[in-house]
């Protein structure tokens, strides 16, 4: 079985960075893409950003120019560079990943707070 692992949530004020992390382990074959969803309270879970195995990236709107996106493909790993946080990206990030053969596999999700 394979899992996701995250890591790098907390708690940061208005301006601040984070970067969270996601590795994938166990048996996760042929990775096609990955990426990051985050949900907030009372809120749909929503698309942040997302990288392919040929290191093409796609981001949300609300956060291109603030946010990057990374990996690693010899580490099955990928990062989220978060900078310039506002209190609206405060929620729980979720990261996900898709295999060539259409699996979809989810993180448990590191909760970001971000203070004013």
């Amino acid at each position: 079985q394979g899992q996701l692992v995250e890591s790098g949530g907390g708690l940061v004020q208005a301006g601040g960075s984070l970067r969270l992390s996601c590795a994938a382990s166990g048996t996760i074959f042929s990775i096609n893409a990955m990426g990051w969803y985050r949900q907030a309270p009372g809120k749909q879970r929503e698309l942040v950003a997302g990288i392919t195995s040929g290191s093409s990236t796609n981001y949300a709107d609300s956060v291109r120019g603030r946010f990057t996106i990374s990996g690693d493909n010899a580490k099955n790993t990928v990062y989220l560079q978060m900078n310039s946080l506002k209190p609206e990206d405060t929620a729980v990030y979720y990261c996900h990943l898709t295999t060539i053969r259409g699996r979809n596999y989810w993180g448990q999700g590191t909760q970001v707070t971000v203070s004013s």
